[in-house]
């Protein structure tokens, strides 16, 4: 795995996609918790760091700051990208956090470049925006199902590669997470929405039609690692057959990424001792 410099990089460095695509195990542990009970514990530990890291961030923001996180989550259905986001960022104040979540463009959407309904989501100066998919599917879809030529893939890396230096240069720090689950741990989950009645309204027929395609689809994934991870906007690969394992992993990266970022509180544009001293004179309202 490639190194990253600044402070705390430990499961960056051990997640970072290998330089050929090289892919873990599903379930394994490549750092930090092999036990779900000790997994939980340092999940609730991460989210008191999260959250003191994403308030200072937020709040550089409101102060005048222009800087932000982007994570990227791609991952075959069931992976747990919507698992990630409730688990992961609901350690952290709503007010600073955009969602958005990418199906299948509409037909509005398919007049413009495909990139243009991403850019309408990202998210401004203190949040910590969340992609579920991404304009990634706009490679791997097509590609999968023989829309795109090589040269229209290579164009489209080459695009890609570019928005994102866009973006960091702009004071964006992209975190792309790839969710890596195996087919037999797929089918359990895809089982499981058809048995339980709550969990009916996750279930999409079209979710085998993708299946199908599987080897297909880890064929331009491995690619689209090795093609777009690069030093700005790197890719980590999570291995998400245990789900408790795939949330502490992704809290761990965005807590790095913000440490290394090191958000600060803006100064007050006020004297606060003169402000404390007029509170002592402020009584009780009648």
């Amino acid at each position: 795995m490639a190194k990253q410099d600044g402070p705390s990089s430990k499961v960056r460095e051990a997640l970072r996609a290998a330089g050929d695509a090289t892919l873990p195990d599903p379930g394994e542990s490549p750092v930090g918790p092999s036990k779900k009970d000790k997994g939980a514990k340092k999940l609730d530990t991460a989210g008191e760091r999260l959250e003191a890291l994403q308030e200072a961030l937020y709040a550089e923001g409101i102060g005048g700051g222009g800087r932000s996180v982007l994570l990227v989550l791609q991952g075959m259905d069931t992976s747990g990208k919507g698992g990630t986001v409730r688990h992961v960022l609901g350690l952290v104040n709503p007010m600073g956090v955009h969602y958005a979540g990418f199906k299948a463009p509409t037909p509005a959407e398919r007049r413009h470049p495909y990139l243009w309904r991403i850019r309408k989501q990202l998210p401004v100066a203190g949040q910590i925006g969340v992609f579920d998919r991404s304009h990634y599917e706009d490679i791997l879809v097509p590609r999968v199902n023989g829309l795109l030529t090589a040269d229209e893939r290579r164009r489209r890396y080459a695009e890609i590669n570019a928005f994102e230096k866009e973006l960091a240069d702009a004071g964006t720090t992209v975190v792309k997470v790839f969710l890596h689950i195996s087919p037999e741990e797929q089918l359990e989950r895809l089982k499981a929405r058809l048995v339980t009645p709550a969990k009916y309204w996750k279930y999409n027929p079209g979710d085998l039609e993708a299946r199908s395609h599987w080897t297909a689809y880890q064929k331009a994934y491995a690619d689209v690692l090795r093609r777009t991870s690069t030093d700005i906007a790197p890719w980590y690969v999570v291995p998400a057959d245990r789900k408790w394992y795939r949330n502490w992993a992704v809290a761990e990266l965005l807590i790095e990424t913000l440490t290394e970022l090191d958000p600060k509180f803006p100064e007050p544009d006020f004297d606060v001792e003169a402000e404390l001293a007029k509170l002592k004179g402020v009584g009780v309202p009648e």
